[in-house]
């Protein structure tokens, strides 16, 4: 069978959970299914930490062009290389394919739908457009969580409950699930003037991913001088994006300004090896389709904090200590009951390398392929 992907978000210079997400299930497609053609287009260069394995059953089509190049060249070499199936890993859709390809799209959530301050104008447009006319016109549709799966049926009733399939995501045990080494902690604390013990946050650096809230319970937290925290630094690891001014100019504010870290993008190997050093991972977030992020906690063997919303108590069970996404208080609360707390963070650990044994990437490559051929 011969099966075309749409990966140029691989080609993005920002690495969001989206682009993992492509990136791990190319990672699998080949060894899985070595019977099967996949042809994988993109715009021009990969992202050097997002290249796809070469296997012999790959063919890479790169086709520069910015302007509406799913519409345009990738739709025209559709038509061409007449590919079985399109997976489309992202909420975007050629309008003019051939009636017998099958087309499969993968909708990460509608974020958008509940927070739709928290894009640029100009984006929740495009957003809202890609999206029904993906949902409206696939075939089938991948979605990440029961909770996204919700979200398509209350948003978009004219879809069938049948045709959407929930494929979770997974991590890497490569990357978090390792031995902690000291010297290479030690190497990546003094590049960052990072001493002491630290709360981590990863992920985009925009306002649904809640951080101002984040700030505000870091302040609070320094704030009581509770002598079970010592001097407690927040890491905040990511891209900085949309909309971000917001963060930057609570962070600025902060008493504690000094002890905020925001190192930016960092490669995985430096991004493992800040999880494992952390006290406890802490994710705020508004809405989430899934949270790999907590996975990657779970498996560096550190406690997880995250809001009590969205998918985010589907993906970490009862791994997670949970708190009010709206309330900095109960946030600064839960934090501090965790760090204190030395019962419940072994608790929290033996539950999350419990929790993760549900989740892979292997898995959710093969459960991709089996809805993608049948």
């Amino acid at each position: 069978m011969k099966i075309a992907i749409q990966a140029a978000d691989l080609d993005a210079p920002r690495i969001d959970g989206t682009r993992v997400y492509i990136t791990q299930c190319l990672k699998y497609f080949g060894k899985l299914d070595s019977a099967s053609e996949f042809l994988i287009y993109h715009k021009n260069k990969f992202n050097s930490e997002l290249v796809p394995p070469v296997f012999s059953n790959y063919k890479i089509i790169a086709k520069p062009l910015s302007h509406l190049w799913t519409q345009t060249v990738f739709a025209f070499n559709l038509w061409q290389d007449r590919p079985a199936v399109l997976w489309m890993p992202m909420h975007n859709i050629p309008l003019f394919r051939r009636k017998k390809m099958k087309t499969v799209v993968t909708i990460h959530d509608l974020a958008f739908k509940y927070f739709p301050e928290t894009f640029t104008k100009k984006d929740l447009f495009k957003i809202n457009l890609l999206t029904r006319l993906a949902v409206n016109s696939a075939d089938r549709i991948i979605t990440i969580s029961e909770s996204s799966k919700k979200d398509i049926l209350k948003f978009y009733p004219r879809v069938k409950a049948e045709n959407i399939k929930v494929i979770s995501h997974g991590f890497d045990p490569d990357i978090f699930a390792g031995e902690r080494n000291k010297d290479r902690e030690m190497e990546i604390r003094n590049e960052y003037g990072l001493v002491g013990p630290y709360l981590i946050y990863i992920g985009a650096i925009q306002p649904r991913k809640n951080l101002e809230a984040l700030v505000e319970a870091f302040d609070k937290i320094r704030a009581s001088r509770d002598g079970a925290l010592p001097r407690l630094r927040l890491v905040l690891v990511g891209e900085r994006a949309w909309l971000s001014d917001g963060v930057f100019k609570k962070i600025e504010a902060s008493p504690c300004k000094k002890d905020i870290i925001c190192p930016g993008r960092v490669d995985f190997e430096t991004l493992g090896h800040l999880l494992r050093g952390a006290e406890a991972f802490v994710f705020p977030s508004l809405y989430e389709g899934f949270g790999i992020p907590i996975l990657e906690a779970f498996a560096a063997r550190v406690p997880v904090i995250c809001a009590d919303n969205s998918s985010l108590p589907e993906v970490g069970g009862e791994a997670a200590v949970y708190f009010d996404g709206q309330s900095p208080t109960d946030l600064a609360e839960k934090i501090k009951k965790v760090l204190s707390d030395e019962n419940l963070r072994k608790t929290c650990v033996k539950k999350g390398l419990e929790r993760i044994k549900k989740f892979s990437w292997e898995k959710c490559a093969q459960e991709t392929l089996e809805y993608l051929k049948s």
